[in-house]
């Protein structure tokens, strides 16, 4: 893997001049090249082949060129029975074999590396074409920018780690701006020069683009000196929850519950909950314990699919169980940084405080983490606010704040865990 910043040469090297020098030193390789869409892929095909049909290269590899019938720039053999292949990202390369998988670029910007449903087609594709096109021994080379920490590169880090942990990637990793205050490529870009770039594109893409990590340290949606703790005593409370819901047992995403009170002045304070990779069964029961601790006047969660499924069995083990709560659906936004803004505003003016040892990182990480549930279920809050909902009691009464001291914080982290 190949992360470096833009026009400093990574694409020259790795997608125009490594290719041809892969073929002149073993003329009989097969070589896929993919980018984001097939005409990026074959403008580097056909910096390929213009390098193989030059006359330096003649010079440093004698005897070996192009195949007088095949020299398109999508597709190009040698000689010597080598081949060279551009695909889009997505498309099929089926047929074709590769010694070298070499992706450039698999996200165009921002927005296709923010796309959920754009990063499982790209990982969906990595997965059953073309490393399904890999010959024995082959070997597959990512050139990108870190835009998102689930992206190609994230999820292949996960699962497979890189090679100093005892994994199988080799990852080559050079910020525009290194931990001394050096820059990568002086007489090109100096500090001055990129310290210029960083003011202009802003923190998220300067920290993405340029230093190869998908948020910055101190949060950009939500900033960290936003995400304040709150101190006992707290004033009267108004309880509310929010769920943001998860189907896959073990992976995937997390199903979250949270507890909210909300006090006389519209501060917000997270309280606590649930967070844990399960089965329904299980965080509908864990929801219940939830309700029948706090009693909270309302629970928020987002219509669609999941309410439909679960709704009946959550009403059924509300009767059986004798735990009662108001439940209420706020209708699906798509766009998640637009359906957190009511939130994000209230952290900004000071009105959001989360409970003592919270674990705010995933806020930090927003739009770009690879996990967003706890976010989604502070969205559901905000929304319930902004929206002024019927549920929403604007009347605090003190007798619905537990008896004094009886908060207990949160247990150390783990995949599934409760507290009060």
């Amino acid at each position: 893997m190949i992360f470096m910043p833009p026009r400093h040469g990574k694409s020259e090297l790795a997608s125009k001049r490594f290719p041809a020098w892969c073929l002149g030193r073993q003329p009989k390789r097969q070589i896929i090249a993919a980018s984001y869409n097939s005409d990026l892929a074959s403008d580097f095909g056909r910096n390929v082949r213009n390098v193989v049909a030059s006359r330096e290269f003649g010079d440093v590899f004698s005897g070996i060129s192009l195949a007088p019938d095949s020299q398109a720039a999508n597709r190009m053999n040698t000689n010597k029975g080598g081949t060279y292949v551009a695909a889009g990202v997505g498309t099929a390369v089926t047929g074709r074999g590769a010694d070298i998988a070499l992706i450039d670029d698999p996200f165009k910007d921002r927005e296709e590396a923010d796309s959920e449903r754009r990063r499982e087609l790209v990982w969906d594709w990595y997965r059953s074409t073309l490393y399904t096109r890999l010959m024995p021994g082959g070997a597959v080379v990512l050139i990108q920018t870190r835009w998102h920490e689930d992206d190609l590169a994230g999820r292949l880090l996960e699962q497979e780690g890189c090679v100093e942990d005892g994994g199988q990637w080799t990852v080559l990793e050079l910020p525009a701006i290194n931990a001394d205050g050096e820059a990568l490529w002086p007489e090109w870009y100096g500090v001055a020069a990129l310290q210029r770039i960083k003011d202009t594109i802003g923190p998220r893409e300067w920290s993405a683009l340029y230093q190869q990590q998908p948020q910055p340290d101190e949060g950009t949606y939500f900033q960290r000196d936003w995400l304040q703790e709150w101190e006992a005593p707290l004033p009267p409370l108004n309880y509310y929850g929010t769920s943001d819901y998860a189907v896959t047992d073990g992976g995937g995403d997390y199903t979250v519950h949270r507890i909210w009170g909300v006090g006389p002045d519209g501060t917000i304070y997270r309280m606590g909950g649930w967070r844990g990779q399960s089965t329904s069964d299980v965080w509908i029961e864990e929801k219940l314990d939830l309700i029948k601790r706090w009693k909270p006047l309302a629970w928020f969660g987002e219509a669609g699919v999941i309410q439909k499924a679960i709704e009946p069995m959550l009403r059924r083990r509300m009767m059986e169980r004798g735990i009662f709560c108001r439940l209420e659906w706020l209708s699906s936004i798509s766009d998640k940084p637009a359906r957190a803004r009511g939130f994000q505003a209230r952290a900004a003016m000071g009105k959001v405080r989360f409970e003592p040892g919270a674990d705010v990182s995933e806020h930090l990480m927003f739009p770009a983490g690879k996990h967003d549930d706890d976010v989604d279920c502070s969205s559901l809050i905000g929304r319930a606010l902004d929206e002024a909902h019927p549920a929403v009691v604007r009347h605090v009464a003190p007798s619905n704040n537990p008896p004094p001291g009886d908060y207990r914080p949160p247990r150390p982290a783990s995949t599934s865990s409760a507290w009060g």
